[in-house]
């Protein structure tokens, strides 16, 4: 089997493969975890997301369920620590009006079984987490090694042959809807997916000084356990530009001194950029192409570290189903 593409997903999806006895070759154009999983804050947050029943709502209950065994699991069979923290998220509100907005938000959200409170002027999602998505890819290399699959890195995939293979799966983010593929001499038509770019920032501060993840809308900050702090993000349609904006670094830092003012007068230590893949339907392109024997498994936009266990669990199960049927 080919997963095209290894960051969390596609290398979630190789190691659920290799642990059920499949032959995974994972390839990647870079390195491992690289791209989108290297850049990612980590937040799982749906409270931060979602207000209204869709497949994201969906899929990502569904994630936030598996997500502290999958964790565990992948920790455990790797001896890779990993950092996840169900540390909850406070959102604020800073005028009459938005408080309306959050308060209505945070109602829609307890009927999709999005858990939350009212604290003060705040929103409490008690059970909201974040992660290191750096470990978990770390952890993911070493998983699937161990369960005896093929890593195959700094090779780019232009275009495919499905043929000879028992299954393909694409998951190279913003980059998969480019591959070329294959099937019985026909090409498989795959839904564009496409980069937004987002540039975040990151401040060295004392382990515990922000207990919780701070959101206002779409500024946020969370805290690793050993006290590097993450705040962003900027969402533009800029296509695969990798250049640093000093000056949307400089917005996000005034925005994200807002919900976490000792952050005001502290210089970044860090800025960088990620390319989350996006899909003209803003859906996840997930599951079987046709009658083909290539799966889907991109175009999950800001939420690729929070879907990842589902992914992983719906597309490998599907895999294994069809080769045993």
């Amino acid at each position: 089997m080919m997963i095209v593409g290894a960051g969390i997903i596609g290398s979630s999806i190789a190691w659920r493969l290799a642990q059920a006895g499949a032959e995974v070759t994972l390839i990647d154009a870079g390195r491992l975890g690289g791209e989108a999983s290297w850049a990612g804050a980590g937040m799982l947050a749906p409270g931060g997301e979602f207000d209204r029943e869709s497949v994201w709502t969906r899929l990502s209950n569904e994630s936030m369920d598996l997500y502290p065994a999958f964790v565990e699991e992948l920790s455990r069979e790797s001896g890779v620590p990993i950092d996840y923290r169900v540390c909850g998220a406070v959102e604020y509100a800073f005028s009459d009006g938005e408080w309306e907005q959050l308060i209505a938000r945070a109602e829609a959200q307890r009927g999709l079984g999005i858990e939350s409170r009212i604290e003060g002027r705040s929103v409490m999602y008690p059970a909201e987490a974040q992660v290191d998505p750096r470990d978990v890819t770390r952890a993911l290399r070493c998983a699937c090694l161990r369960r005896g699959a093929k890593v195959i890195e700094d090779k780019r995939v232009d275009e495919f042959d499905c043929d000879e293979i028992d299954a393909v799966v694409i998951a190279a983010g913003a980059w998969s809807s480019e591959i070329a593929i294959c099937y019985r001499g026909e090409l498989v038509a795959l839904p564009r997916t496409f980069p937004i770019k987002g540039h975040l920032i990151g401040f060295d501060l004392p382990a515990g000084s922000i207990p919780h993840i701070a959101r206002e809308g779409h500024t946020y900050v969370l805290q690793r356990s050993n006290g590097f702090t993450i705040a962003g993000s900027t969402n533009e349609r800029a296509g695969f530009d990798r250049a640093i904006d000093p000056a949307l670094c400089e917005e996000i830092h005034r925005r994200a001194a807002r919900v976490c003012p000792v952050l005001e007068e502290i210089e970044p230590s860090e800025r960088w950029i990620g390319f989350r893949p996006a899909t003209d339907s803003e859906e996840p392109a997930l599951g079987r192409a046709g009658g083909t024997n290539v799966w889907l498994a991109y175009g999950h936009y800001r939420n690729g570290i929070l879907l990842a266990p589902v992914t992983a669990k719906r597309v490998a199960g599907e895999i294994i189903d069809s080769l045993i049927q």
